[in-house]
């Protein structure tokens, strides 16, 4: 495909529910393709089924139907796409506020310097414990001054919990850095969650997934 064009897994207009916008009215384009296979994944679908091919432009018309809101990208993984970086750099220049999720196991560096970069670590329990350590050195340039980037751990028992609190302790982190522990519902209760925060006073903010509580019937378009 072109680098004007994206091989799309669904778009959706919802609430955002893993990051400082959560709670916000926000357009999700979900890109098809993933380079991981975590064991929770909530959204194989945009691996496993088929995509469709659209144009940048389209999708910009598509963003001006709701003015307001925000726009993530997210997937998959859209960084495994070359028309990421150009459908991030359009839609800054018309003027959006962009979250791009990404899984972390990608460089960030070429991601324009104004997205909202919500970046996973992947923890043990993913089955896929993969980071690329290169986007540390890019958070802690980016985060100087601004929380722009947003480290999210997806926790699915103790040994992930103990993972994530570890890997904040050996990286020191700007203090502008968000630290988000999202709990797999129902694997891991949230007052254990709570209590193991408490206890080892981890300065991380505990966030379950705000549109599975809404929607918890749900398989997609959430």
């Amino acid at each position: 495909m072109a680098k004007t064009e994206l091989l799309v897994s669904e778009l959706f207009y919802s609430i955002q529910g893993e990051s400082s916008f959560a709670g916000l009215p926000c357009l999700f384009f979900r890109l098809h393709g993933c380079n991981l296979r975590c064991r929770y994944c909530d959204s194989r679908y945009s691996f496993t089924g088929e995509g469709q091919v659209m144009d940048i432009a389209d999708l910009l018309a598509r963003a001006k139907q709701y003015p307001r809101a925000i726009v993530e990208i997210t997937g998959g993984e859209p960084l495994t796409q070359a028309g990421a970086i150009p459908l991030l750099t359009a839609l800054l220049a018309a003027g959006r506020t962009v979250l791009l999720e990404t899984n972390g196991s990608l460089p960030i560096a070429p991601v324009p310097e104004m997205v909202h970069i919500i970046l996973d670590v992947k923890c043990p329990g993913s089955g896929n414990p993969i980071f690329c350590q290169d986007n540390l050195a890019e958070l802690a340039r980016r985060n100087h001054e601004r929380g722009l980037i947003e480290l999210k751990f997806v926790l699915s028992s103790r040994e992930d919990y103990l993972f994530a609190r570890d890997f904040t302790r050996r990286h020191p982190l700007p203090a502008t850095t968000p630290i988000w522990l999202s709990p797999v519902s129902p694997v891991l209760p949230l007052p254990e969650l709570a209590a193991w925060m408490l206890e080892d006073e981890f300065a991380a903010r505990l966030h379950p997934q705000l549109h599975t509580i809404i929607w918890p019937q749900a398989a997609r378009g959430r």
